[in-house]
């Protein structure tokens, strides 16, 4: 028995060494793209407005929000017959989801995969991933649709908003230090990310840190800051629509706290109440 437990305890004590092991290989995979933050607020209705006009006319034609409804633009402080006028393209009735008329089989021989869905897009990603990723398109002409992306390598997806944004290119620096390249990567606008080549890749000068930023070489019809807003606006309307009912939730939630804090005061008056004539 005490031979067994000594072969357990060595066995935990590998197991842990293990995870610890594991743990900053884990973090080291990670993706090194440093992502912006999306200064969203779902309580914005004229952001959410924004947002679903672009939504509509630029992401409903390829991605589907299948568990979404046309009616719950009302939400918004939109008008049935604005939503009708405006947004209802793909349906006939407000009260239709939020689906799309290419069917997965045309959408694989298209684009090679088929689209998904973009309901909760916004949960599954977070909207600071959403905000770079859509302003991280760039060219690139070794890939099938002429557009790659600094934030998800090798996308499918091209670049539907490239009319308004302009052409990005990829421009790489190098750097002996990785800290001399994290400081000018933190001088950028946009999305930035260092990697670090090999001892053979490095070259003569020993610059083995690259900075990968991205240089507009072609001007769109709206400005960086113009653009900046468009996509802010679009990730805010995707964030609301993964949950419309979030604000309420949070606001729900204060309530219930400052109850339960109340209730809590209440029964520590009233524990002290019956022990008091207890020693």
């Amino acid at each position: 028995m005490q031979t067994r437990a000594r072969e357990g305890h060595v066995e935990m004590k590998a197991l842990i060494a293990l995870l610890a092991l594991a743990a900053p290989l884990a973090l080291a995979t990670e993706e090194p793209v440093r992502l912006d933050t999306a200064h969203i607020d779902p309580r914005d209705l004229a952001s959410l407005q924004a947002g679903a006009r672009t939504f509509v006319n630029y992401c409903l034609n390829c991605h589907s929000a299948g568990v979404m409804r046309y009616s719950k633009l009302l939400d918004l402080g939109l008008s049935e017959q604005q939503v009708k006028d405006n947004l209802l393209f793909t349906a006939e009735k407000t009260g239709e989801l939020m689906n799309i008329s290419m069917t997965k089989k045309d959408a694989k021989d298209w684009f090679g995969t088929v689209p998904p869905d973009l309901s909760v897009i916004a949960r599954a990603r977070g909207a600071d991933w959403l905000y770079a990723y859509l302003r991280s398109f760039y060219r690139d002409p070794d890939s099938p649709s002429g557009w790659n992306n600094m934030v998800f390598e090798r996308v499918a997806m091209p670049h539907v908003l490239w009319t308004l944004s302009g052409q990005q290119v990829q421009v790489e620096r190098r750097f002996a230090s990785e800290e001399q390249a994290e400081a000018a990567g933190r001088q950028q606008k946009s999305v930035w990310k260092v990697d670090e080549l090999g001892a053979d890749q490095a070259g003569k000068d020993g610059a083995r840190y690259v900075l990968k930023t991205l240089e507009t070489r072609t001007a769109g019809t709206l400005s960086q800051i113009e653009y900046d807003i468009l996509v802010r606006d679009l990730v805010n309307y995707m964030t609301w629509m993964a949950e419309p009912n979030q604000v309420t939730r949070k606001q729900t939630g204060y309530v219930v706290m400052l109850a339960l804090l109340a209730l809590l005061v209440l029964t520590y008056l009233l524990y002290k109440e019956f022990w008091k004539d207890v020693h």
